[in-house]
């Protein structure tokens, strides 16, 4: 890259809103989607009258305890978020702020968020709202860099969310708020490692002992997203078992389902054929597929809500 080229990035870093970083700071993507589930399981626990002042709270406390959690996992991995293309741009390693700015802004927002949903929703989904920051900072975040398992460790404080919105109506974890959490929990398994897959050398690179990143031509990656897939398909049924939604739902489920499998498929086929550094390739499927997993899942929840009982 030219000094010509870099000098117009140090002014373009420079001259950028402090705003916009303290929002890419919140990780706005993940943090949409744990709202969106969470308030999709909140409008599917309500049965009589619809509750905006605790729909309000929820929905704000949650992007709080998100958008918290995740600049502080940038603070966490602020020195590995340098290695990699994909994060050397974030407000850290750029040098766009300073960590004492990112500790106190993450920790100031996920206590007040916290704290809001335990007095102004309930302490029940406070309770939650604690388990899912503190498992995904002080869990899921440090066995990323020990063992492969932390994908699936990542997976529980991912699918809380929904189960946050339901016992802020209902006050409990009946079989629904369940249901709902194995949703979640077996759509991120080939959400993240086709993810993974996509950039296995920046991972590599930052030492992330993750799946993607012993698995040469994505033979072990891609058999770990296929049962995944499989296992979805009737959990994502399930609502419609336990009377939460109707046949609506179950129709929508099923073609969603299989419309995800299919992507998956793909994959497997494609990766078991290829050859020794047959990465790039095997990139192209496993880069369909998450796409297709950002397209599942809200469309999923859009469709169950509409068709809740």
């Amino acid at each position: 890259m030219s000094a010509h080229v870099k000098a117009i990035e140090h002014h373009v870093a420079q001259t950028r809103p402090r705003l916009l970083d303290y929002i890419e700071l919140m990780k706005p993507e993940l943090t949409f989607l744990s709202v969106l589930t969470t308030l999709c399981g909140f409008y599917l626990a309500t049965n009589d009258t619809f509750d905006w002042w605790l729909f309000i709270n929820l929905a704000i406390g949650t992007t709080l305890v998100g958008g918290g959690a995740g600049a502080l996992n940038q603070y966490i991995e602020r020195s590995y978020d340098a290695l990699m293309k994909r994060t050397e741009r974030r407000p850290l390693p750029s040098g766009r702020l300073l960590p004492l700015e990112v500790i106190i802004f993450g920790s100031v927002i996920s206590v007040f968020g916290i704290l809001q949903l335990t007095i102004l929703v309930n302490l029940f989904t406070g309770v939650l709202a604690f388990l899912t920051w503190s498992s995904y900072l002080f869990l899921y975040t440090p066995l990323k860099r020990i063992s492969p398992l932390s994908t699936l460790i990542g997976g529980i404080p991912g699918a809380l969310p929904p189960m946050m919105g339901w016992t802020a109506v209902r006050n409990e974890l009946s079989v629904e708020a369940w249901v709902l959490f194995a949703i979640l929990f077996f759509w991120q398994m080939p959400h993240f490692f086709s993810l993974a897959w996509m950039y296995k050398k920046d991972y590599a690179r930052a030492g992330f002992k993750i799946l993607s990143v012993s698995d040469a031509n994505g033979h072990k990656t891609s058999l770990q997203i296929l049962l995944y897939l499989i296992v979805l398909i009737p959990a994502s049924l399930a609502p419609a078992v336990v009377g939460m939604t109707g046949s609506f739902s179950t129709i929508g489920a099923l073609i969603l389902g299989f419309g995800f499998l299919a992507f998956g498929i793909a994959l497997m086929k494609f990766s078991h054929q290829a050859q020794i550094d047959a990465s790039p390739q095997v990139n192209y499927y496993a880069r369909k597929l998450f796409f297709a997993s950002l397209i599942y899942l809200p469309v999923l929840m859009i469709v169950m809500s509409i068709d809740k009982v």
